[in-house]
């Protein structure tokens, strides 16, 4: 007999409310929730997909340990014994900073990926963390910890209510969204042009999302922060910038104006390949429009001006007025965001704080660049010990990051691994002991990183709609676990770590004369906390603590974890609102429009108005039925058009003697691979394009239908030697190739 549940999808950033058929343990179907709060029925294929993805038969079902070289089956506590037996004599010999920590982009996506990852770092003590951020939006993290002293506030358009969208390296028809939380984004950019507004796309290939625009600039790849800075540039030449309500909250406007001068249309249109009125209309349109939001995300962070593009990104919302104001960009406000404190002056943000051992590079937010992740395994210096173990949450570093046949041989001569992962694919091979989490459907959902992204405040939770098979172990558990095995604390009750969480957490709220329980017990606010587990008892408590809280009784009509269950389909909590001031965390409390770190890189900025690539420069792109390296095994979003194929352009083709659908050899600084053409006009001339995720083609995985059509790691094209200096970001995209038709 079916039923029904509901559950928020966890394949991408647009967190769209589901309705799962379910007969028996099995999710048969999927279809969007017309009723959710947010996504109001909207569903994309991976999300109609969900049950496939579920019902994987490749997914592991029980933890596997290597014994006598091979991965077998074992023991959830066979496996946990031997992880305590291995991390523990490593932390004491060499100490905490050479066991490594690499965090993967799904851990955003799950309750447990954000609830204990922290814990697990704070246990260890060691600063060798590396995630996905570095391949991806650590620019914008470094641009608004400089601008606003919090890498974490993070302003996104008011797609719903602005008149002119100016998007750059952003392509959200296909990945639905990034950095960005907006259910139907495509509705929402057709909705924007039905009421008269004007969408402006700056992407070296024609997307799906630039044929949509009133104007698609096809740029050179890689001089995003060029363009930008020309644009702001004739702003302040032709009088434009108006910063209106925003004047009392701004620190360096007039040293902008002098950072900016020598950024004219004329002397970065020839590095750009544009013409230079393109700058000039641009700057006049932002200027013009009633209301204008600026917009930049991957492609524009993926290169080697990552955080200065971010930040001009912000300079044109702030030069127009448009930050902080309807229409414009704002900053969402989570219902489990800190409890708000008064506006004032803050610690700021600092860079560099420590650096890796071999490359000296900076950390950025905790993290150090996981292009550099390798080299800390496989190199020795006296600086320190090189890392010797590693902990992979939900990461497949190998494909997503440069050089992966050098991390692949790093990875084998590591003494110890673990990873956490539901399938054995081209990094977990490695493991020593491979925990794998339930399916979704038998998993609680919480978008706590992406609510602080949303386009509109909302809150949504739900509860597992499939109980846990039996022999599985709740990721959240299993996290917990991990936590007491390399703590020192091993076959400790894994409800300690939340426990430990709770106390803590209340015990620093009683002393903030700013919270809502100021002055109170804490044993008696722990006590009031309700909810099935750990994890729910510590929502509960972000909840009441957060900016619609009920404060543990001090705001009768606030959120608790009883009144979101009795909202299934979720909590609207109205349009994203003007919040400056108060977000601000920066040593002036104001805006700090050029961070010295910004004003030292602008420099390297302006001798790029010289440089001129020659040859093919490389980009990637998404795919709607694709989420990085996840979904490749899943045979209903594989196939069609999404296949890792070379884009190129028909005159670079017909130049190059490459014929469509042949085989052509592609070389870069870090090795070559071959891959099937595709000569199409949506890339233009002088530059490629192959997809991030795939090259599944290793020994010793378990990915059936993603082995049968493998495709390419274009990130074998890269070195690793290529960063934004400010972010440690990997350069991804902008990079020369070389092509050879294959015999």
């Amino acid at each position: 007999m079916s039923r029904t549940a509901l559950r928020i999808c966890p394949l991408c950033e647009a967190t769209c409310g589901l309705t799962l058929t379910i007969e028996g343990t099995a999710v048969t179907g999927a279809r969007g929730d017309r009723d959710d709060v947010f996504s109001r029925g909207f569903i994309c294929p991976k999300g109609a997909s969900f049950g496939a993805v579920d019902g994987d038969p490749d997914r592991l079902r029980t933890p596997l340990v290597r014994r006598d070289g091979e991965l077998r089956e074992a023991t959830w506590e066979e496996a946990f014994d031997t992880v305590a037996a291995a991390i523990r004599p490593v932390v004491e010999r060499h100490g905490p900073h050479a066991v490594g920590v690499v965090l993967g982009n799904p851990n955003v996506h799950t309750v447990a990926g954000a609830l204990y990852p922290p814990v697990l770092l704070g246990a260890l003590g060691t600063r060798s963390l590396f995630t996905a951020s570095t391949v991806d939006q650590m620019p914008k993290h470094v641009s608004s910890g400089l601008l606003y002293g919090d890498a974490g506030a993070i302003p996104v358009p008011d797609l719903d209510r602005t008149g002119h969208l100016l998007l750059i390296g952003a392509n959200p028809l296909e990945s639905n969204g990034s950095l960005c939380t907006a259910p139907d984004f495509p509705g929402r950019l057709k909705a924007l042009k039905a009421r008269g507004g004007t969408l402006t796309v700056i992407d070296p290939r024609r997307t799906r999302t630039a044929r949509l625009a009133d104007r698609h600039i096809a740029i050179r790849p890689g001089t995003d922060a060029l363009l930008l800075a020309a644009t702001a540039h004739v702003l302040f030449e032709e009088k434009l910038a108006d910063v209106g309500e925003l004047a009392p909250h701004l620190d360096g406007l007039d040293e902008l104006r002098a950072a900016l001068e020598d950024f004219t249309p004329q002397a970065v249109a020839p590095a750009c390949d544009v013409d230079p009125e393109v700058p000039r209309l641009l700057a006049r349109e932002l200027a013009a429009a009633p209301t204008a939001a600026v917009y930049g995300r991957i492609g524009s962070c993926t290169v080697p001006h990552g955080t200065l593009a971010s930040w001009l990104v912000d300079v044109l919302n702030i030069l127009t007025g448009n930050l902080d104001r309807p229409g414009g960009a704002l900053f969402p406000h989570a219902a489990t965001d800190r409890t708000p404190r008064p506006a004032g002056p803050g610690k700021g943000f600092a860079l560099g704080r420590w650096h890796s051992r071999v490359s000296r590079h900076p950390e950025a937010k905790g993290e150090l660049p996981i292009s550099a992740l390798a080299e800390e395994i496989d190199t020795a210096t006296p600086d320190g010990e090189p890392i010797r173990a590693l902990i992979a949450v939900a990461a497949n570093p190998v494909l997503s990051a440069p050089d992966g046949d050098r991390l692949d041989k790093a990875l084998g001569s590591l003494d110890f691994m673990v990873a956490v992962d539901p399938y054995l694919n081209e990094t977990s091979r490695h493991a020593d002991v491979v925990l794998p989490p339930p399916p979704p459907a038998q998993s609680p959902h919480h978008d706590f990183a992406f609510n602080t992204l949303a386009v509109r405040n909302q809150v949504r939770y739900t509860r597992p709609a499939i109980p846990l098979e039996p022999g599985r172990m709740a990721e959240t558990e299993i996290l917990a676990r991990l936590i007491l095995a390399v703590s020192g604390m091993h076959g400790a009750d894994p409800s300690a770590v939340d426990a430990m969480v709770i106390d803590q957490t209340l015990g620093k709220a009683v002393l903030d004369p700013h919270s809502p329980v100021h002055g109170r017990d804490p044993r008696d606010l722990a006590a009031r906390l309700t909810g099935e587990n750990g994890p729910e008892r510590r929502l509960d408590l972000m909840l009441r603590l957060g900016p619609y809280g009920d404060g543990f009784g001090a705001r009768e009509d606030g959120l608790t974890l009883e009144k979101l269950l009795a909202h299934p389909h979720g909590i609207d909590l109205g349009p994203l609102r003007p919040r400056l001031p108060q977000p601000l965390r920066t040593r002036t409390g104001k805006v700090e429009l050029l961070p010295g770190p910004i004003a030292a890189d602008l420099p390297r900025l302006k001798r790029a108005m010289a440089e001129r690539p020659a040859g093919l420069l490389l980009v990637g792109r998404r795919h709607l039925r694709s989420n990085n390296s996840w979904m490749h095994n899943i045979p209903a979003l594989t196939g069609g058009t999404n296949r890792c194929t070379l884009h190129i352009h028909p005159e670079d083709a017909e130049r190059l003697g490459v014929r469509d659908g042949a085989s052509v050899r592609v070389k870069g600084a870090g090795g070559a691979v071959t891959a099937v053409a595709e000569v199409t006009d949506a890339v233009r001339r002088g530059v490629v394009s192959l997809p991030h995720g795939w090259g599944h083609d290793r020994p010793g995985t378990r990915l059936r239908h993603a082995a049968a059509d493998p495709g390419v790691n274009v990130n074998q094209l890269l070195d690793g030697s290529l960063l934004d200096p400010l972010s440690g970001n990997a350069v991804l995209n902008g990079v020369p190739v070389e092509l050879a038709p294959m015999a």
